[in-house]
């Protein structure tokens, strides 16, 4: 369990390389690395680092991602770094009013991936040092700021857990998108549970023959009904099980008229919905 297995990365029609500045815990370093590969990126830079790749706990704390440490790049400057890139963002949780909101203009981690979508090429996403963030120097370097929607009591987040928030986004948008379409996101969880209005319409009169088979008057019959119908159609059931459902609920009804010995649904009506 936790093992990595042998699929490809997601793609996307920009290539995402996550820089991070006098990045000073080798425990973060690792998770960093670790987040990374859980949403199927790979390009780590590292700008004037304050601790070692190798370091143990950055190995441990990679896990299986430790190829990220291994091809990380190592720049003197952010200038050297971003070099390739054709866009920049940098993030703060440092959101100032007044004469500042002139050059601090957010968007939120949400707003990433369409502009990241219309900007195919290498993009640059910058996080500063843990207790210090970005300088205003190094913000103005960038082409465009990005803020996570956290409380204003307490805004600055764990430099590992900020990444880990915005890849989660910039990846929940892929899967939306490309799930059982791209090699690198195969189907796992279903998107949407919505029952085609031809299945559901065999699904009710499935249900209803099986209430009119149960012992007992009308009313108890719908009352059965009702409560079937219901107690699946909350459950946001998939159409395979709906159809399953179908069947279960035909051999029920048939099973029942055999009881009711009624020669017509035996010769006529048996196994089948009408």
């Amino acid at each position: 369990m936790g093992d990595r297995k042998n699929i490809p990365l997601p793609s996307s029609p920009y290539q995402l390389v996550i820089i991070c500045v006098n990045t000073a815990h080798p425990g973060n370093l690792g998770a960093i690395c670790r987040t990374m590969l859980n949403y199927g990126y790979n390009q780590l830079r590292l700008v004037n680092p304050l601790c070692d790749v190798d370091d143990v706990e950055a190995r441990n704390r990679a896990k299986h991602a430790g190829s990220i440490l291994d091809n990380i790049a190592v720049f003197d400057s952010i200038a050297e770094a971003v070099e390739d890139c054709t866009l920049v963002v940098g993030t703060s949780g440092k959101r100032e009013v007044g004469s500042k909101t002139s050059f601090r203009h957010f968007c939120f981690p949400w707003e990433l991936s369409q502009r990241f979508n219309d900007h195919p090429g290498k993009i640059a996403l910058i996080f500063g040092g843990e207790g210090t963030g970005l300088s205003t120097d190094d913000l103005q370097s960038c082409d465009f700021l990005t803020t996570l929607p956290t409380w204003e009591g307490y805004p600055i987040a764990n430099l590992s857990h900020s990444i880990n928030a915005y890849l989660y986004q910039l990846h929940s948008d892929r899967v939306q998108i490309h799930q059982g379409v791209d090699a690198g996101i195969p189907e796992i969880v279903p998107m949407e549970n919505v029952v085609p209005p031809k299945l559901r319409e065999t699904f009710i009169e499935a249900v209803n023959q099986f209430s009119l088979s149960i012992p007992g008057n009308q009313e108890r019959a719908d009352s059965i009904k009702n409560s079937l119908i219901r107690m699946s159609m909350m459950s946001s059931p998939t159409s395979d099980e709906i159809t399953r459902l179908i069947g279960g609920l035909i051999d029920a009804t048939t099973a029942l008229q055999y009881t009711h010995d009624n020669d017509d649904w035996k010769k006529n009506r048996r196994r089948r919905i009408e």
